[in-house]
C-alpha cells in the first residue's frame, strides 16, 4: 500500500563528481493534437505578449491556452498523478458504480479522459472550462462544455463527485464556488480540491529570499491579489468547504520538489518535470500578470525569466511546494 502522503523530509540526491544532472531532462516544446468543433465565436482567441489567450469571458484567466501551454498542462497532470501515488483522486468513491463526475476548470481535459479510461462504467464525466481546447476524441462517457463556473452553472444536474484542481489565480469568489459545488452535489456526494500552497521553501536553507523563483512567485501573488484572484487559495480551502456545509472534511499534504535533486525516484521524476514546468513555463506565468498588472517592462520580465531558468538548471537549490488535497462530503 503506497503512503497516503509525502515524507516529512525529502532527501537530496548527490550526483557522482563530474556528472551534470541539470540540463539533460529539458527538451523542446512539442505539438499538441487538441482540437475542437465548438462554434467559431468561442475560437476568436485573444493574442498578446506573443501568446494566445481564451476569448470567452476574456481576462478572467491570465495564462495562455495555446499549444505550448497545453503541453505544459498535460505534464502537470502527470506530476499530480505521480504525486498521489498514481491516483486521480482521494475521495472515497467508486466512479464505476454509475457515478456522475464534474471536473471544474478541466483545461486540456486530461484528468477527465484519464478517469473515463480507468472507470468505463462511470455514468458521465463532464469537464468544463473557459477554453474549448479539449480533444474531440475521448472515452464515450466523457464530454466537455465551455462554461464560467463562477456564473450560474449551465448544467444544474447533481453530481456524485466534483473535482477541482490547479485553479489558483483563476477564481474570484472561492467561498461562492464552494457553495455552488455543495448545491450541485447529490446528498452524500463528495468534493475534492487539489492545489499547491504557493509559497516556495527549502528544508536545508538552500532557497534564499532573493532567489528568482521566490521573486517570481511573490510577483505572481501580488498581481493576482490586485485582480482579486488569489494565487494561494489552498491554505483556506478547508475552511471554505466547512463554511459551505461540507462534513467529513479532510486535508492531506504531499511534497512537490522543483528540480531533479530528490533521492527518492518518484520525487525525482516529479521534481524533474516541475523543473521543466519552471524553465519552459515561466514565460506563460509572467507575460500578462507582470506586464499588464504589475507594470514591469519587457526587459525586466526577460531578466527575471532568465534568472528562474538558470536557477532551476543549476540544481543547487532544493525548493519545495506543499500540495494539498482537500475532500469533503455533502451530508446524506
Amino acid at each position: 500500500m503506497p503512503p497516503s502522503s509525502s515524507p516529512d523530509h525529502v532527501e537530496v540526491d548527490t550526483p557522482p563528481p563530474g556528472q551534470d544532472d541539470g540540463d539533460s531532462a529539458y527538451g523542446d516544446d512539442g505539438d499538441s493534437s487538441a482540437s475542437t468543433s465548438l462554434r467559431s465565436s468561442i475560437l476568436r482567441y485573444e493574442w498578446k505578449h506573443g501568446r494566445r489567450y481564451h476569448a470567452y469571458q476574456a481576462g478572467k484567466y491570465n495564462f495562455p491556452n495555446d499549444e505550448r501551454e497545453q503541453d505544459r498542462l498535460d505534464m502537470i497532470h502527470h506530476v499530480y498523478y505521480r504525486c498521489l501515488n498514481d491516483r486521480l483522486f482521494l475521495a472515497p468513491v467508486d466512479p464505476n458504480a454509475g457515478l456522475r463526475v464534474l471536473d471544474v476548470g478541466t483545461g486540456t481535459g486530461l484528468w477527465a479522459i484519464h478517469l473515463g479510461d480507468d472507470y468505463p462504467n462511470a455514468a458521465e464525466i463532464v469537464g468544463n472550462d473557459l477554453s474549448p481546447i479539449q480533444p474531440t476524441w475521448c472515452p464515450p462517457n466523457v464530454r466537455f462544455i465551455v462554461d464560467d463556473v463562477e456564473l450560474e452553472w449551465a448544467e444544474p444536474h447533481p453530481y456524485d463527485l466534483i473535482h477541482c484542481r490547479y485553479m489558483a489565480g483563476a477564481i474570484k469568489d472561492w467561498p461562492g464556488l464552494a457553495r455552488q459545488m455543495y448545491e450541485n452535489l447529490k446528498p452524500g456526494g463528495w468534493v475534492e480540491l487539489q492545489e499547491s500552497a504557493n509559497t516556495l521553501y527549502s528544508q536545508d536553507g538552500s532557497l534564499a529570499k532573493d532567489n528568482p523563483m521566490v521573486k517570481m512567485m511573490e510577483g505572481l501573488m501580488e498581481a493576482c491579489e490586485k485582480i482579486g484572484r488569489t494565487l494561494d487559495p489552498a491554505p483556506s480551502m478547508e475552511g471554505w468547504l466547512r463554511d459551505a456545509g461540507f462534513v467529513n472534511v479532510k486535508v492531506e499534504t504531499f511534497k512537490l520538489p522543483v528540480g531533479s535533486w530528490p533521492k527518492d525516484l518518484r520525487l525525482k521524476e516529479i521534481g524533474t518535470l516541475l523543473g521543466i514546468n519552471f524553465t519552459e513555463g515561466v514565460e506563460a506565468f509572467t507575460a500578462a500578470l507582470f506586464a499588464d498588472v504589475l507594470g514591469w517592462s519587457k526587459e525586466e520580465i526577460t531578466v527575471l525569466n532568465a534568472g528562474v531558468r538558470n536557477t532551476v538548471k543549476k540544481g543547487d537549490v532544493h525548493a519545495l511546494f506543499d500540495f494539498l488535497v482537500i475532500t469533503g462530503q455533502r451530508p446524506e
